[in-house]
C-alpha cells in the first residue's frame, strides 16, 4: 500500500540543552539532554555526515548528529561529539525496528505501522500501513528496496522510491521474528515462530528452501561475503555454511542473545541480556575478547567502517548510546569514542551515513592524493589537452541521434554553448571581412 498523501511534517528539533518535554511527546520528559558540546551548538542545525538514530519504549525516535572536533595540541586523537539533533513522536506504541538507507530512516512499531523519515530534509515522509501486527524487522537493500517482516507472518518488499508494496509474501505460519538479506540481494533468510528457517528467492519472490529447526529462532544474519550465516535460538548461535547448508559449529553465550553483528567474515560481535559485549571467532568458536559496554542489558548494535576507522555502536536499556573504535586485533577491547544519554529505554538502533557531503562539512578528513612527478604531470596534461581537442571535434559534428524537444534538430537554437572557441573566432573573422568589402 502506498504511503498516504499528506503534507510532510518537520521533525522536532532540540534547540536548547534544557529542552524539557517534546511538544509531541508528553509521556516522557527529556529534561536532561547531554550537554556534550558548546552551548552555541544547540542553537543551530548540525551539519555532518553521521547521525545516530534510536527508538525506545516511550514511542520516541532520537537523532544525534556526530561531528569531529579538530585535534588540540597535546591530544593523540580527535574528539567525537554527539549533538542532539531531533526527537520525533510519530508512533502510538513502542518502536521495535529501525533501518537506514542513504536518504531515509524507517521505523517499525507495535502500532503496526512503518514510518518514513527524510533525513536530508528532516521531515516525516509518511507511513506504510500494509501489515496487521507488530513490525518485527526492517532491512534496506541498497537505496531502492525495503523489506519488512511482522507478526502477521508477512514479508513485504517495498519500492523505496515510490513507496509502493511490490510483493507481499505469506512467509511463516506464525510471526516473522527476523530476516536478513544476502549481500547479492538475490536471497533472503527469515525465521519465525513456526520453528522454521526459510530461504527466499527475491528475484522471483518465492520460497527456495525450508528447514525445520527444533526451537523458535529470533535472529538470523548473513556474513559480509555471504559465505556463512548464523541462527540464534535463546543463548545459542548456530553457524551455518552456505555451500553445505549445515551447522558447522555452535557458539554459546552466557545469557539470551539480543543482537549479533559480523565484524568480518569470521568475527562475530554478540550482545545479550547483560552489560557485556563479546567477540567470537566463527571458525574456532572461541571467545576472542569481551568488554563491559553498559550498566544494563545491551538491546541493539550497529557496526560500520569509514576510511580510517572500524566502528561499533551499542544501545542499552540504561538509556545510553555509545560509539566504540575497534582495534585491528579483535582480542583487544575497543576504545570508547563518545556516548550520549537519552534517558529512555532504548529498543532499536541505526546509524545514518550521508555519503554525499560537502568536503568542508565532512565528518572524516579528505584523503590527499599521492604526489605526482613532473613527468607524470606532463603526460596527464597532454592526455587532457588531447581529450579537449576530441571533445571540440565532436561538438562541431552534427548529432543526428540527439534531437531537440520540437523534433527539428537541424534548426540552430539561441544561446547554444556547444560551439568551440576556435570556430567562434573563425566566424568573427569572416564577418569582419564581409563588412570591409561592403564599405569598399
Amino acid at each position: 500500500m502506498q504511503a498516504p498523501k499528506r503534507q510532510p511534517r518537520r521533525l522536532d528539533v532540540n534547540v536548547s540543552a534544557d529542552a524539557g518535554r517534546t511538544p509531541s511527546s508528553p509521556l516522557h520528559p527529556l529534561s536532561s539532554l547531554p550537554v556534550c558540546a558548546e552551548p552555541g551548538s544547540w542553537r543551530r542545525r548540525v551539519c555532518c555526515c553521521m547521525e545516530l538514530v534510536a527508538g525506545c519504549y516511550e514511542q520516541v525516535l532520537f537523532g544525534f548528529a556526530v561531528r569531529l572536533e579538530p585535534k588540540a595540541s597535546g591530544d593523540h586523537e580527535q574528539k567525537w561529539i554527539p549533538v542532539a539533533d531531533f526527537t520525533h513522536h510519530a508512533h502510538t506504541a513502542s518502536l521495535s525496528a529501525v533501518a537506514v538507507s542513504s536518504r531515509f530512516v524507517v521505523t517499525g512499531s507495535k502500532d503496526e505501522t512503518i514510518h518514513i523519515y527524510d533525513m536530508k530534509k528532516k521531515i516525516d515522509h509518511g507511513a506504510l500501513v500494509h501489515h496487521n501486527g507488530t513490525i518485527t524487522c526492517l532491512k534496506f537493500h541498497g537505496n531502492r528496496h525495503l523489506i519488512s517482516g511482522a507478526e502477521d507472518g508477512l514479508i513485504c518488499v517495498w519500492d523505496a522510491k515510490k513507496w509502493e508494496c511490490l510483493k507481499s509474501i505469506k512467509a511463516h505460519k506464525g510471526h516473522v521474528t527476523f530476516l536478513s538479506i544476502h549481500p547479492s540481494g538475490k536471497l533472503a533468510l527469515s525465521v519465525g515462530t513456526d520453528k522454521t528457517l526459510r530461504t527466499w528467492n527475491l528475484v522471483e519472490g518465492r520460497s527456495a528452501f525450508i528447514k525445520n529447526i527444533k526451537q523458535n529462532a529470533h535472529i538470523v544474519e548473513w556474513s559480509p561475503r555471504g559465505e556463512k550465516y548464523v541462527v540464534v535460538i535463546l543463548n545459542k548461535i548456530d553457524v551455518y555454511q552456505l555451500d553445505t547448508a549445515s551447522v558447522s559449529g555452535t557458539i554459546t553465550n552466557e545469557k539470551r542473545v539480543s543482537s549479533v553483528r559480523f565484524l568480518s567474515e569470521s568475527v562475530l560481535a554478540v550482545a545479550g541480556d547483560e552489560e557485556v559485549v563479546r567477540f567470537f571467532d566463527c571458525d574456532s568458536l572461541m571467545c576472542l575478547s569481551e568488554f563491559k559496554a553498559h550498566e544494563n542489558r545491551v538491546k541493539d548494535m550497529f557496526s560500520f567502517e569509514t576510511p580510517e576507522h572500524h566502528l561499533i555502536v551499542t544501545a542499552s536499556s540504561d538509556g545510553f548510546i555509545k560509539m566504540w573504535k575497534l582495534k585491528e586485533d579483535k582480542g583487544v577491547s575497543p576504545s570508547l569514542l563518545c556516548e550520549v544519554n537519552t534517558n529512555a529505554r532504548l529498543t532499536c538502533l541505526g546509524v545514518w551515513l550521508d555519503r554525499v557531503t560537502d568536503t568542508k562539512e565532512s565528518l572524516l578528513p579528505a584523503v590527499e592524493p599521492p604526489p605526482v612527478s613532473k613527468q607524470e604531470q606532463s603526460k596527464r596534461n597532454k592526455k587532457e589537452s588531447g581529450h579537449e581537442v576530441q571533445e571540440e571535434e565532436r561538438q562541431l559534428k552534427p548529432d543526428t541521434k540527439n534531437c531537440s524537444l520540437t523534433g527539428d534538430s537541424n534548426k540552430p537554437t539561441k544561446g547554444s554553448s556547444l560551439v568551440s572557441t576556435k570556430k567562434r573566432k573563425t566566424v568573427e573573422m569572416l564577418e569582419k571581412r564581409k563588412r570591409k568589402k561592403k564599405k569598399i
